[in-house]
């Protein structure tokens, strides 16, 4: 994704000017919006080049939060930044809760049976309200579906870089 420069988290997305004073509206892209009340600084990944910008000041406006930057001053220049995603590095992120993982982390992971069989990788993970759903990667048959749930998922081990699964009678079919 554009967004992805190693060590570092996208939590937001430039969508457009806010004013005529260098102000840019931005769209939350993480699960914790509230750390724009408080920012100071923020990386911006620019055409893949990464910049720190300093925080002037952030307030929520709708759906969006408005962030105005030290040095932009003018729509013009607000303008250069359209599109760009704002980022953290790895080790500013919130802390999560036990047995809660991070997208980034989940992805990539093998997946086994509690028996031991192979399944194959998680490609993705689908967030549908209810609860996420990895999809696993197995060669030459379609993606098979897994929900995130306690009674399905096992272990998660990052480290060991595997996911333990005891799949519902029927999932496989």
């Amino acid at each position: 994704m554009a967004q992805e420069i190693e060590g570092y988290i996208a939590i937001g997305k430039i969508i457009n000017t806010q004013g005529h004073r260098g102000e840019l509206r931005v769209i939350p892209t993480t699960d914790f919006p509230e750390r724009f009340k408080n920012m100071k600084r923020v990386y911006v990944n620019r055409n893949g080049q990464l910049a720190v910008l300093d925080v002037e000041r952030s307030y929520p406006h709708k759906k969006f939060f408005v962030l105005k930057f030290s040095g932009i001053d003018d729509m013009n220049s607000a303008e250069t930044l359209k599109g760009s995603y704002l980022l953290i590095s790895k080790e500013e992120l919130m802390p999560l809760p036990e047995d809660t993982f991070y997208i980034f982390d989940i992805i990539g992971l093998k997946v086994f049976t509690t028996d031991g069989r192979y399944l194959g990788m998680v490609t993705d993970v689908q967030q549908t309200g209810a609860n996420d759903i990895y999809l696993i990667n197995r060669e030459s048959k379609m993606p098979l579906m897994v929900p995130a749930l306690k009674q399905v998922v096992h272990e998660v081990d990052l480290a060991a870089g595997r996911m333990i699964v005891e799949l519902p009678a029927g999932l496989e079919d």
